[in-house]
């Protein structure tokens, strides 16, 4: 049963990692140190190490926000797409309007991520996770619409979703949310045609 209130650990973990996810998201993961965090946080610095050993700790907890909340927006606009997998696989890139349209948009958190950290480490590794999880569901989806090969539809509207991410973030062009839809749509279409 909860008393409605918060216990302080908890509440000074969230505040770490709401600062740390706001400051990696619009900095990068290497020009925000754990001394800026626990500033901006307001913690103790003991109370950091007690939740986050070590940065790539916070790294961590950091990219699985980022996870969370991307992988929910696009499970949520598939699913507005409605019930037919097909109509899901377009769908999703409506996840794209709302992500890159909010202020402070810097592109992909994770390709962001990926793009400051070399392969081994914490956010490199996490990187790949997330970005194998998307690429299951994709495929996932697209066989039970019938794409001939599914493996392929879904390769390719994963480096679309990625490259919609990336454009918008270097040109700030809302117009490829919709070039990515519709682009998204011809090759759905001619998958599941065959």
């Amino acid at each position: 049963m909860t008393t409605g209130t918060t216990a302080p650990s908890s509440t000074a973990r969230s505040r770490i990692l709401d600062t740390a996810t706001r400051l990696f998201y619009a900095h990068g993961l290497r020009a925000v140190g754990v001394d800026t965090i626990i500033a901006e946080s307001g913690v103790a610095k003991a109370t950091f190490y007690k939740h986050f050993p070590a940065k790539d700790d916070l790294i961590a907890a950091y990219l699985d926000v980022v996870d969370e909340m991307w992988t929910g927006q696009l499970h949520r606009a598939a699913e507005a797409a409605g019930p037919a997998p097909a109509d899901q696989l377009v769908g999703l890139f409506d996840a794209l309007g709302s992500a890159c349209r909010r202020d402070g948009y810097r592109g992909c958190g994770f390709i962001n991520a990926a793009a400051e950290t070399t392969p081994g480490t914490v956010a490199h590794d996490r990187t790949v996770a997330h970005k194998r999880k998307v690429l299951a569901w994709l495929r996932d989806l697209s066989e039970d619409a019938g794409a001939q090969p599914p493996e392929r539809l879904a390769r390719s509207l994963a480096l679309l979703l990625d490259g919609a991410l990336s454009n918008v973030a270097l040109d700030a062009d809302p117009e490829a949310v919709e070039v990515a839809r519709e682009t998204a749509a011809r090759l759905v279409h001619e998958a599941v045609s065959r």
